[in-house]
């Protein structure tokens, strides 16, 4: 279903909540991300009231269809309805799906429509229920999040000379400087081309995300110091957190062995 909007008014929107904060004691504010309209922050009256129909339809990681009207910064919610899919996830699969949203937050400007991209993080978020597919899937995304921003390297070139890559040799993907010969860690030349090329896939990128899957510890290394340079943070919160839950579970792991 496609939005209709008149003037100051947009009507069943496809919508995510990427984050809500009180507003006052019985209203918040959802930060949201639309297809047609980008990032917007609403005003959900009431919706902290046990009666409110928003109470259990403003949860993340769920299509909903919003209404709202209004154009000043903040807009006021009019109306929201679930639009179907897969129920929200849990666990690990909630966590990925969290930094999603943190890094739609920190990167993505507020009225800036990415109606691909939203079809992309829109796909991301329905492949996380798929455990042997999860971490391929969030690099693949961290991928397209960036060359949709304008903001990746070249795959197919040195960042520096723009020479076409040694198909041999390792290069490491640096902030600025795009891929730099390197002796340490990082991917060949053939490898980072194979994994520019299958960027153009049309529909989601199942070949990306097998990409992913095979080289993720590398990609997850060198992609999260491009993201954390271009979002301005030391760190994601959401990620911080994922390695804080899996430590206590290490933990706890290791004393019941001990018993």
């Amino acid at each position: 279903m496609s939005a209709q909007a008149t003037a100051d008014r947009v009507r069943d929107e496809p919508a995510y909540v990427l984050h809500h904060y009180d507003w006052s004691e019985s209203s918040l504010i959802a930060e949201v991300w639309s297809r047609h309209h980008g990032r917007v922050a609403l005003v959900a009256k009431g919706a902290q009231k046990p009666a409110s129909q928003f109470r259990s339809i403003l949860l993340p990681l769920q299509t909903l269809l919003l209404s709202w009207s209004g154009d000043s910064e903040i807009r006021t919610l009019k109306g929201a309805q679930w639009a179907g899919g897969s129920v929200m996830p849990q666990g690990d699969a909630l966590l990925a799906g969290l930094y999603l949203n943190e890094l739609v937050l920190r990167t993505l400007a507020r009225d800036d429509p990415h109606p691909e991209l939203y079809d992309i993080y829109d796909a991301a978020v329905r492949a996380l229920h798929d455990e042997s597919q999860r971490l391929g899937v969030l690099r693949a995304f961290e991928l397209l999040w960036l060359r949709g921003l304008g903001v990746l390297p070249a795959l197919h070139v040195q960042g520096t000379t723009h020479q076409a890559l040694d198909a041999q040799r390792t290069y490491r993907l640096v902030p600025e400087m795009g891929l730099q010969a390197t002796e340490s860690t990082g991917l060949s030349g053939a490898q980072w081309r194979t994994l520019g090329d299958s960027l153009d896939e049309t529909a989601w990128p199942v070949n990306l995300v097998s990409l992913c899957l095979q080289h993720e510890s590398v990609l997850r290394v060198q992609l999260r110091a491009l993201l954390q340079y271009h979002s301005g943070l030391a760190t994601f919160r959401t990620r911080q957190l994922w390695l804080e839950m899996a430590a206590v579970g290490q933990r706890a792991r290791e004393a019941t062995r001990a018993h």
